[in-house]
């Protein structure tokens, strides 16, 4: 049985990045620079914070403090609970970064971050600018004692990293890898992480190629991936696609705005799941699977 799906609120601008908080849903709004809050009690969408220079993917640390994906300013940030931001990186190699646009916490404290850059990029509030790294790849932030972080390049084989996401055993991360055009690639990949923290040679799950590949991802109890894709203008269109740790197609379930962009599982016993969209929608549906706390915390 496909899921139905109310709207909640919107549309905003570009909605993205949503993440539970244990009583409200935060997503991103991306070209107005701004959080929302959006309160299943009230039903009202609430500004939670201004100025977050075109922040995308959001994630909650195992402290409940937000991390962000600022992609207009090029750079992973903190906000701390008095309001402070504090910059986790904005370079690497001395380099600016391209357009963080998701974020991934394991149970280590380590943020794992896509640094992609999309054409969209360019109408961010901060302008944005040149690329300087010459590619586009999976980061991770290791956290040392001093408080500082050690940046380390994942990936070297991605053009256009986009939502990421690790198994529940944190012995793999799928990469959704989303590059737009002819002859580019968009795949579901599974890289496995070696003991020694680096990756291992990616495994293809799911191929969406001609079609738009997988924006935003989550996992669900039982550590199968849901996922966003699709669109009106080719394939099955707008989706939500669970997906066995193998890759199997288990479910889909038909979204009612095109470009879903990302999605998370919400509400009391986490069996809500929220979406957003490219065009700025917050839907929900209420499902027969279960989330789990995302974050750093397991």
């Amino acid at each position: 049985m496909s899921w139905e799906f109310e709207h909640l609120a919107g549309p905003f601008t570009l909605a993205e990045g949503p993440v539970w908080d244990g009583e409200a849903l935060l997503f991103t709004d991306i070209h107005a620079s701004r959080i929302l809050r959006y309160d299943p009690k009230t039903g009202r969408s609430d500004v939670y914070r201004t100025d977050t220079h075109s922040a995308n993917g959001l994630r909650m640390d195992a402290q409940g403090r937000l991390v962000a994906c600022e992609g207009g300013g090029r750079r992973i940030t903190r906000y701390e609970r008095d309001g402070v931001v504090t910059v986790l990186v904005d370079r690497f190699d001395g380099k600016r970064l391209n357009s963080p646009n998701d974020v991934a916490i394991d149970s280590q404290g380590r943020v794992w971050f896509t640094d992609p850059r999309y054409d969209d990029a360019a109408t961010y509030d901060d302008g944005v600018g040149a690329l300087e790294l010459g590619h586009e790849s999976v980061f991770r932030l290791d956290p040392a004692l001093d408080g500082a972080w050690a940046s380390r390049r994942m990936t070297f084989d991605t053009t256009k990293p986009n939502g990421l996401l690790l198994s529940l055993d944190e012995k793999v991360l799928y990469v959704a890898q989303s590059h737009y055009g002819e002859g580019n690639k968009r795949e579901l990949r599974a890289y496995p992480i070696r003991d020694d923290g680096a990756l291992g040679p990616y495994e293809v799950l799911h191929d969406f190629y001609p079609h738009r590949g997988i924006d935003g991802m989550t996992l669900d109890s039982d550590g199968n991936i849901v996922a966003t894709a699709g669109w009106r203008q080719s394939g099955p269109g707008p989706m939500i696609y669970v997906f066995a740790p193998n890759g199997r197609v288990l479910e889909t379930h038909p979204v009612p705005e095109d470009r879903p962009t990302n999605c998370t599982f919400g509400g009391t016993d986490l069996s809500t799941l929220y979406v957003t969209t490219i065009g700025g929608w917050l839907l929900r549906a209420k499902t027969h699977r279960k989330g789990i706390v995302i974050g750093g915390v397991r």
